[in-house]
């Protein structure tokens, strides 16, 4: 968020592993609590197209089958086990293609929805991203100005300003080289994207490390800064501004001190923080000390483009990001895209959402 900077894990139980259920937080502590429901009491459960989730659902199960049976998740009190996963796992496989009906009866069959809480609160906040597109050469001239830079060997704690600065110009760290600085700034907040070169070959960027600052949002800053209301700020507004005010841009982002290295992707892509390829519409972001990866999520938000109209659908949560933070809180993938870009920017909605469990394992 990608907002998200996602992390590196690469295992469904990366945030569980095979440790105790934790005593109780200190008061005012985040804690997520979980409700047992029904499949009729999810808002607008039967109008979804519940296959569409399925392959997200069968890349995240791909990773289990490398765990003992016994790891076990605790999601929320929970006593499920990797063999609990296994076991649906396995059904996801047969589940015909295409089939929706089939899809919803498999979903049914294998699960139980939780409604998730942090404490006694439900609700949360959800927003989005996308994989954006940049310009760039594999050298420096003309335009091509701004570097993308890949993970130095040896970690870094220079900031933002200072990495902008040339602290790390000559070292042999540059991927590539863009033509825009607004557009490299939006890539690390959404943590990859696709860079079209001169001679028209497409370079897709995953993340790869980052510099260790803690994650600044723009958005914030533009608030605090007085130079536009909460309720006007958007990633079209924030782009706007800084294209409009060159000579304040690049101290405006500076202000985030946080900087992302990118490394090379091969074939399907984006990958998240899963180590898994998103899926577009279907793939959440999630606070991993909360929410395990591969976890099939009912989302009930509503449209970033028309906030009357209900969002309801079938997520799986892939991925994660630096300001991705507590029980109830989502990122979804729009893709890639102008549409995709502009639902991102949009999307900032309150929201709730419900864990599948599997009903092996159901506290």
């Amino acid at each position: 968020m990608i907002r998200r900077l996602p992390s590196a894990a690469v295992v469904i139980a990366a945030v569980a592993a095979c440790a105790p259920v934790a005593p109780p937080p200190p008061p005012g502590e985040a804690r997520l609590n979980l409700t047992r429901s029904t499949f009729s009491m999810l808002p607008g459960w039967a109008e979804d197209a519940h296959f569409a989730a399925l392959p997200a659902l069968v890349r995240s199960c791909a990773l289990p089958a490398t765990l003992p049976d016994g790891r076990r998740f605790n999601v929320g009190g929970s006593g499920e086990t990797v063999a609990d996963w296994k076991q649906a796992c396995a059904a996801a496989g047969r589940v015909p293609e295409g089939d929706s009906r089939a899809a919803r009866s498999y979903f049914e069959t294998w699960f139980t929805p939780f409604l998730a809480a942090d404490r006694e609160n439900p609700q949360g906040l959800f927003t989005g991203y996308y994989e954006a597109e940049l310009h760039g050469s594999r050298t420096r001239h003309g335009r091509y100005q701004t570097p993308v830079y890949s993970l130095p060997a040896k970690a870094t704690t220079e900031t933002r300003a200072g990495i902008e600065g040339g602290a790390l110009a000559g070292k042999g760290l540059e991927l590539l080289w863009a033509d825009d600085p607004v557009d490299v700034f939006f890539l690390h907040v959404q943590g990859s994207g696709r860079v079209v070169m001169e001679d028209g070959q497409t370079v897709r960027l995953g993340f790869a490390g980052r510099n260790g600052h803690a994650y600044v949002s723009i958005g914030h800053e533009f608030v605090k800064s007085g130079v536009m209301p909460k309720d006007q700020v958007s990633m079209q507004a924030i782009r706007a501004w800084l294209y409009a005010h060159p000579q304040q841009s690049a101290e405006m982002m500076a202000r985030n001190p946080s900087y992302i290295f990118f490394r090379e992707i091969k074939g399907e892509g984006p990958i998240g923080a899963q180590g898994v390829a998103l899926t577009p519409g279907r793939s959440l972001a999630v606070d991993k000390q909360f929410i395990p990866f591969g976890l099939p999520v009912w989302l009930d938000t509503t449209d970033p483009m028309n906030p009357a109209k209900p969002l309801r659908r079938l997520v799986v949560a892939q991925d994660t990001g630096g300001a991705i933070k507590g029980p109830v809180r989502g990122d979804l993938f729009w893709g890639f895209g102008a549409a995709a870009a502009e639902k991102a920017g949009e999307m900032k909605q309150s929201g709730r959402y419900f864990l599948l469990l599997p009903k092996s394992a159901a506290p």
